[in-house]
């Protein structure tokens, strides 16, 4: 397959909405569709705006589902969208799915002569933006080589094996993500307690062995100016990290330290909400010392 011209693109949210200023800065037709019509609004002029999913499908060699979750995306699938796939066409589900669900959707993709690959990211909204997201492709080689060209509008990509295997690395790296950010929180509000400087801390830090995408990014720049708006939310890093957690138990991965990550998130995005920045988690454990609790 030449590469494609014209893609169809479901999902135009936080992240959709800069992934597909990417594709169209690099010469792509895309077709969009949203169910909410702000979304679609907010690329008026850059896609051609489709009424219902299915229709974004009509005539492409690419779609790309950029959805919250695997529920999500079966329910797209199921409402005309698997269906509306002539034969040949690339699904490339883009959203952090369950890898176990997305190999059972595969199977129903390729029933109707289609081909699902997985290629869920990392980066966030800024990396959306800049076009230097970290994608993982799951798939055959021949897909993900036909996919390369389009993706790399995007960001950076790895095909990291078969149907499945891009949303697993994605949750895992997610749950790595998750604990490097409460380990660092808590380091750093204890050399608060201490009497040192945070910017002290993390420039020392960021030359030293201690330095994660947390002290180098997340504290820096969302939570040192109090902003909190990387463009995830806690309930997302929770889905990730829970979905990692079920495969390092399935595997019979020791999991103590996933396990308590979890269950600290998980109280975390009770209290703050679901829709909180996940950088907020610092925020949350900073009035927890406050209360001694």
């Amino acid at each position: 397959m030449p590469e494609p011209s014209t893609v169809g693109f479901i999902g135009l949210g936080r992240m959709g909405e800069p992934m597909v200023r990417r594709l169209v800065a690099g010469g792509v037709t895309v077709r969009g569709y949203d169910s909410a019509a702000e979304a679609v609004k907010a690329l008026d002029g850059v896609i051609t705006p489709v009424d219902t999913a299915p229709a974004a499908a009509d005539g492409v060699p690419v779609v790309i589902l950029m959805l919250p979750d695997s529920n999500v995306v079966e329910s797209v699938l199921d409402s005309g969208l698997l269906d509306a796939l002539a034969p040949g066409t690339l699904l490339v589900d883009m959203s952090s799915s369950e890898p176990l669900r997305t190999r059972a959707l595969a199977e129903r993709v390729a029933a109707q002569g289609a081909t699902l690959v997985d290629a869920p990211v990392s980066g966030g909204v800024s990396g959306a933006r800049a076009g230097t997201l970290t994608i993982m492709v799951g798939g055959p080689d021949e897909a993900a080589a036909t996919l390369e060209p389009l993706l790399a509008l995007m960001g950076r990509v790895r095909h990291v094996g078969g149907v499945g295997a891009g949303h697993a690395l994605k949750a895992l790296n997610n749950l790595m993500s998750a604990a490097h950010l409460l380990a660092s929180s808590e380091a750093i509000l204890a050399g608060e307690r201490f009497g040192l400087d945070p910017a002290v801390m993390l420039d020392a830090v960021n030359g030293s062995s201690g330095r994660s995408g947390s002290t180098e990014n997340k504290w820096p720049n969302y939570i040192v100016p109090e902003t909190y708006n990387s463009g995830f939310t806690a309930g997302l890093m929770v889905k990730d990290i829970r979905i990692a957690l079920g495969l390092a138990e399935a595997t019979g991965v020791p999991s103590e330290l996933a396990a308590r990550t979890v269950e600290l998130w998980g109280r975390a995005a009770d209290e703050l909400g679901p829709d909180a920045d996940h950088t907020e988690i610092a925020r949350w454990l900073r009035q927890h010392t406050r209360e001694g609790t």
